[in-house]
């Protein structure tokens, strides 16, 4: 079974928004075993849409569409579903009910344009909208469902969850999807790939192999199609168990979760903490630990220590060492990494100093140039690297550089 998204507005299209609404339908219809074909952003253009329209219902089964469905005249997208259909506007009264409850709970209102919004094209069945005005709509039409949703995402995700999803699931007889994603961190795809061909080349037709990679990080994503979901299930833990076992100096996490947050549940697991003394990455690293709920059960804190004088008072770093060998040295990295154990009293701890850029480079310590260090109570690893020139990456693989070495530290010790 096969799907097709439509986003409709100018917005998505200058960039003014993000589409996240495309990202999160693809998750949730995968996970039903409904396969996405493509997704598409188009104008608020009638011809645009007709176009996208006509061209979506020869690739899939299901049309999904979000946007367009405001009162506002840039809202055309029931208009131009009217006329791709054939049919008139009807004022559907289940629909008019709806707007006018909502603006009754307010006390504000109704204005002829919001009562507009019950205006819907004849051969649609209405999906009430829970969480504001506009109606969602869904056509069978030729043997094709088109499902179109409000662009606004808390509305769309309500409704697609509590109704779009399982009236699909009733409609068509889906097939089992399975995933288990390996995630792995310091080695590149190609070096992964050989490493695990074999196994690769003994996977059924039915189970497929994907690599995702992304800064430093390779996802493994195996994906199962079948009808009986249990054993499908078995059989896809089966292949990742031989790739777990196979690649298991590189693996941080197996599920599809961030690499801070499989740092921070092994850390959590096994009671112990962690601190950074952060100077290049400006507070970054602390930022990818504290963005997950739960993280303070690890994550300590630490210091961010530009200035030599920080260095030294807060994370005991040794003027001496400083004055002989600069900021961003091997000697600054280890005393950093040892004074954020010492003076935090965490079990593990990160530190890295480095120019960022766009300035401040040598011809002996260039742009890029990173020292970054990682220990425990017994041991300490430092290591120098030459990223590029440019200074939100150098901050990204900085970050993600250090947080690959500490999973290292934390799986072989």
């Amino acid at each position: 079974m096969l799907a097709e998204i439509i986003t409709i507005g100018d917005e998505i299209l200058i960039g003014q928004i993000v589409d996240t609404n495309s990202a999160w339908m693809a998750q949730q219809l995968n996970s039903a075993g409904i396969r996405v074909k493509q997704i598409s952003s188009v104008s608020d253009d009638k011809q645009h849409i007709l176009t996208a329209l006509a061209e979506a219902k020869n690739r899939a089964d299901i049309i999904l569409i979000t946007g367009g469905l405001g009162p506002t005249k840039d809202d055309i997208t029931k208009k131009t579903l009217a006329e791709y259909f054939g049919v008139s506007m009807v004022e559907n009264e289940a629909a008019l009910e709806n707007v006018k409850s909502i603006f009754a709970k307010y006390n504000r209102p109704l204005l002829d344009v919001n009562k507009q919004q019950a205006l819907v094209p004849a051969n649609c069945e209405i999906i009430l909208n829970h969480n504001g005005t506009a109606p969602g709509m869904w056509f069978n039409h030729e043997n094709k469902i088109y499902v179109s949703m409000p662009g606004v995402p808390f509305e769309m995700m309500y409704m697609f969850e509590e109704q779009v999803l399982p009236k699909l699931k009733t409609t068509f007889k889906l097939p089992a999807i399975v995933h288990q994603t390996i995630l792995t961190v310091g080695e590149g795809e190609s070096f992964l790939a050989e490493r695990i061909a074999d196994i690769e080349d003994s996977l059924p037709q039915h189970i497929k192999l994907a690599y995702l990679p992304k800064l430093g990080q390779v996802r493994l994503r195996l994906s199962g199609y079948g009808e009986q979901e249990a054993a499908l299930m078995e059989e896809v833990s089966h292949y990742a168990d031989l790739i777990i076992e196979r690649v298991n100096n590189v693996v941080a996490a197996t599920e599809d979760i961030a690499l801070e947050k499989a740092i921070l549940d092994k850390l959590t697991t096994e009671g112990k903490t962690l601190s950074v003394a952060e100077s290049c990455t400006g507070g970054y690293i602390s930022h990818l630990f504290t963005q997950h709920p739960g993280s303070s059960q690890a994550f300590l804190g630490g210091a961010v220590s530009y200035s030599n004088d920080l260095k030294e008072t807060i994370l005991g770093v040794q003027e001496e060492t400083l004055w002989q060998h600069g900021a961003v040295s091997e000697e600054t990295a280890t005393e950093m990494v040892q004074g954020a154990l010492k003076n935090f009293d965490s079990d593990y701890a990160i530190a890295v100093t480095g120019i960022a850029g766009p300035g401040g480079g040598t011809d002996e310590k260039p742009v890029g140039t990173v020292w970054i260090a990682v220990a425990s109570a017994t041991e300490t690893v430092v290591k120098k690297f030459t990223f590029g020139n440019k200074r939100k990456q150098n901050i990204e693989r900085t970050a993600i550089t250090a947080l690959g070495m500490l999973n290292t530290l934390l799986t072989t010790r």
